[in-house]
C-alpha cells in the first residue's frame, strides 16, 4: 500500500497528488511514468510523473478525471492508501542522456496542452538544474484550466500562456504562439510537445513546416503499460512501436496521428458505459461502497 501525503484540486476535474513511494522516487527520471491500481479491483492506470523528491521518497502525479478509476482516485485524501504504485516505467526524456555542454548550446521550446503541463514540468525543472533555460508555451481552453503556472514560471526561461477564449494570457492556440515566436526572431533547435493528441498533431504540422525537430509523448494512448494489450501500438515512420515500452516519447514528425486518434475513439463508448455502471452502482442505496473499492451489498457475492 502507498500512502497519500497530499491532495489538491488544481482545476475542474484535474487533481495533484503526492504519494509516498521511496523506491520509485529513488529511480525515476523526467519523462517516465507509473502504473497505479486504486484498489484491489481497480484497473491499471498509467500516469506520467509530474515531480519527485528523492530525499523525502515522494512522487507527485497529476491526473484528470475521465473514467471510473480516476473518479475513485479523486476521492482519496491525505492519509488514505493506494493499492499499487509501480514504476518507474518507460524511457526517460532523451534530453537526460545528452551531453550537458551540447545541451546548453541548444535552443529548446516546450509546448504543453492542458494536463500535459504536468509531464512537461519535470523536464523543464531538470533542465534548469543543469543550467539550461528553455521557452515554454502552456495552452488551455480557458483561464480556469491553466495549471502549474507558478511552478512552471520558476523553472522556465520564458513562459507564455495562451487560452483558446482569450480569458488569460494570449488568445489563440499554441500553434499560433509558436508561429509568433519564430516570426519575432526566436529560433529553436528542438520542440517538445505534450498534451492532447489533436494538439500534438497540429504542433507537429507547424514545426515540420518551420523545420523544427519535434518530440511528442504518446502517454495519452497507453492502457496497460506493459506492451501486452497492444492498445498503444503506433507507427513511427516505417517501424511499429509501443508507447509504453519503446516510449513514451517519439519523433512527432514520423507519427500518423489520424490513425492513433481513430483507434483511441474506439474506447470512448466502453469507457462511458463503465462510468455509467459505476455511478448507478455507487448511488444504489442498497450498496455501501468503501473508499478502498470494496462493496458490501445484500445480494452480490
Amino acid at each position: 500500500m502507498y500512502k497519500v501525503l497530499e491532495t489538491k484540486q488544481l482545476c475542474d476535474k484535474i487533481y495533484l497528488m503526492v504519494i509516498e513511494a521511496p523506491r520509485v522516487a529513488a529511480q525515476c527520471q523526467p519523462g517516465q511514468f507509473v502504473i497505479i491500481c486504486v484498489d484491489e479491483q481497480g484497473e491499471r492506470v498509467p500516469l506520467t510523473i509530474c515531480d519527485f523528491n528523492r530525499e523525502k521518497g515522494t512522487v507527485t502525479i497529476v491526473f484528470q478525471v475521465i473514467g471510473v478509476s480516476t473518479e475513485k482516485l479523486a476521492l482519496y485524501k491525505a492519509g488514505d492508501s493506494i493499492n499499487d504504485f509501480t514504476g518507474p516505467l518507460g524511457n526517460p526524456s532523451e534530453l537526460i542522456n545528452e551531453d550537458i555542454v551540447e545541451l546548453k548550446g541548444k535552443r529548446i521550446l516546450f509546448v504543453a496542452g492542458g494536463v500535459g503541463t504536468a509531464p512537461v514540468y519535470p523536464q523543464v525543472k531538470w533542465l534548469k538544474e543543469q543550467g539550461v533555460l528553455v521557452d515554454v508555451i502552456v495552452g488551455a481552453k480557458t483561464k480556469d484550466l491553466v495549471i502549474l503556472e507558478d511552478e512552471m514560471g520558476v523553472v522556465a526561461g520564458n513562459l507564455y500562456i495562451t487560452t483558446d477564449d482569450g480569458s488569460y494570457g494570449k488568445k489563440g492556440m499554441v500553434t499560433e504562439a509558436i508561429r509568433s515566436l519564430v516570426e519575432n526572431g526566436h529560433q529553436y533547435d528542438l520542440c517538445v510537445a505534450i498534451g492532447p493528441l489533436i494538439m500534438m498533431k497540429f504542433v507537429c504540422l507547424v514545426t515540420k513546416e518551420l523545420n523544427i525537430p519535434t518530440i511528442v509523448s504518446m502517454n495519452p494512448i497507453m492502457v496497460d503499460g506493459t506492451g501486452m494489450c497492444g492498445a498503444c501500438r503506433l507507427e513511427v515512420g516505417s517501424d511499429t512501436k509501443f508507447a509504453c515500452v519503446d516510449g513514451p516519447e517519439f519523433d512527432g514528425h514520423k507519427i500518423d496521428f489520424d490513425a492513433i486518434m481513430k483507434r483511441q475513439g474506439m474506447y470512448k463508448n466502453l469507457e462511458a458505459k463503465a462510468v455509467e455502471h459505476y455511478h448507478h452502482h455507487h448511488n444504489d442505496t442498497n450498496h455501501v461502497c468503501t473508499r478502498s473499492g470494496g462493496c458490501i451489498c445484500g445480494g452480490e457475492k
